[in-house]
């Protein structure tokens, strides 16, 4: 094999792939669009399978920016939810709770009673 054929084929496999993950990322926003009625999905997934190339083109033309504006709402959804669990595990804790955390490990002897005195001192601080 040539240096010609290897860049050739090179080329087809990464078209190839390339074409894979548009049809995968198709076909995920088909089943995810809420807005879409049963039939129509139907519709649009049989086309996918007889003509893929086509209808792909088609699918991309047609609905193209509705699939960016989901896809970006999704990663928005997503990102609003990573933020309230962040806020919920790092929320700053009340000075009762900090005080029955360092009895707790005063009562199981992982620490002294002069630990705990300051711990409460700067929990009451």
């Amino acid at each position: 094999m040539n240096f010609t054929e290897t860049l050739w084929s090179i080329f087809v496999v990464f078209v190839f792939l390339s074409y894979l993950v548009v049809l995968y990322q198709i076909v995920a926003d088909l089943f995810r669009d809420h807005e879409l009625s049963g039939g129509a999905k139907a519709v649009w997934f049989i086309g996918l399978v007889f003509l893929p190339v086509l209808v792909g083109v088609i699918y991309l033309v047609a609905r193209g920016r509705s699939m960016a504006l989901r896809q970006m709402a999704r990663a928005q959804a997503s990102a609003a939810e990573t933020e309230d669990y962040v806020r919920q595990v790092a929320a700053p804790q009340s000075r009762t709770e900090r005080i029955a955390d360092a009895k707790r490990l005063l009562d199981d002897g992982a620490i002294t009673p002069e630990e705990f005195e300051r711990l409460k001192a700067e929990a009451l601080s």
